[in-house]
């Protein structure tokens, strides 16, 4: 996945403009399919955590909420509302993979690391950083629609439509354009630091493959190979699922925050629910373990989905037509 040097493209005849579009391209492809292959345990996450103080636990866990969910709307109510997280998906991991590399562009033109020696992984690190942080203010308004879809039903919220336009009209008409980022703090948390998680882990386990080969390189031009041979399958999944649990559980507790901010009932909105007194109201009420529930079925399905994502952008780069 890793974004391609200047000079580089100028020998493959390719622009910036080219590599861009490749990016979002693949990276919408990518995001789209692994979004159809976690949907189902992100609704269940969305629904743990929503769940309200002010009263006992709808679910005892997430098997409990999927057999709830599955025995009142059948499995396809898993998929509830899926038509905005897929074009979400497809906008944050085509913005992540753009992002990044104009993250490593700016460390370019910065002097800040060498075009010939490359990045090093701290590098990485703060480029996937650059990149979350730019994707949140593109990701908070497509959450907020898709957190109201799958959240459930509560007191109040019977004229909350299921449906993505009715949904953004009301958001509109209750709070107007600003409405829409409702949650932003949380989303930039998360994605800022998560982005630099999911490429800093990935990148990190990709070059703990193939250091293990490289020690076995008799020879410089063998090691050049090497690194010139993509990894088996297997360790390109693994690389990915890594990235996934990483990127989710380390600031799970601000996506946690940003959900129940987000799953207000349309006709509270008003009420303005800060992300830090909402985060110390969850404190106060249920502690660590309240900051993390629904964190385990959401590492489950990111280490999967991440290593599906990985897996197809990287192929889908590699046989671009522009290559």
């Amino acid at each position: 996945m890793s974004a391609i040097p200047a000079a580089e493209l100028a020998l493959k005849g390719k622009t910036a403009a080219m590599e861009a579009i490749e990016d979002v391209v693949c990276g919408s492809i990518a995001g789209a399919v692994g979004k159809y292959i976690e949907y189902p345990f992100d609704t269940v996450k969305v629904r743990l955590q929503s769940q309200p103080d002010h009263l006992p636990l709808r679910y005892s866990g997430p098997l409990d909420c999927f057999r709830q969910a599955i025995k009142s709307d059948g499995f396809l109510g898993l998929y509830r509302g899926i038509s905005a997280p897929v074009v979400g998906a497809a906008a944050e991991t085509s913005s992540l993979f753009v992002f990044e590399s104009v993250g490593r562009e700016v460390m370019f033109l910065t002097e800040l690391a060498s075009r010939e020696k490359g990045l090093s992984l701290p590098d990485l690190f703060l480029t996937g950083a650059f990149a979350g942080a730019f994707t949140s203010v593109v990701l908070t308004p497509i959450e907020l629609v898709k957190c109201k879809i799958q959240a459930p039903m509560g007191e109040g919220s019977a004229r909350t439509p299921l449906r993505p336009l009715p949904v953004i009209k009301e958001i509109f008409r209750h709070e107007g354009l600003r409405g829409f980022w409702h949650g932003q703090l949380g989303t930039l948390i998360r994605e800022a630091g998560g982005g630099s998680a999911w490429f800093g882990a990935k990148e990190t386990v990709t070059s703990m493959f193939y250091q293990q080969k490289i020690r076995a390189a008799t020879s410089e031009a063998e090691r050049r190979q090497i690194l010139a041979t993509p990894l088996p399958f297997w360790q390109q999944a693994v690389a990915g699922a890594s990235a996934g649990v990483s990127y989710n559980f380390i600031f799970f507790p601000a996506d946690t925050i940003k959900s129940r901010m987000q799953t207000v009932p349309l006709g509270g909105l008003g009420e303005k629910r800060t992300f830090w007194n909402e985060g110390a109201a969850l404190w106060r009420q249920h502690g660590i373990r309240g900051m993390y529930r629904g964190c385990g079925v959401t590492c489950l399905r990111s280490a999967p989905s991440s290593a599906f994502i990985f897996m197809i952008y990287d192929g889908l780069k590699g046989h671009f037509p522009f290559q």
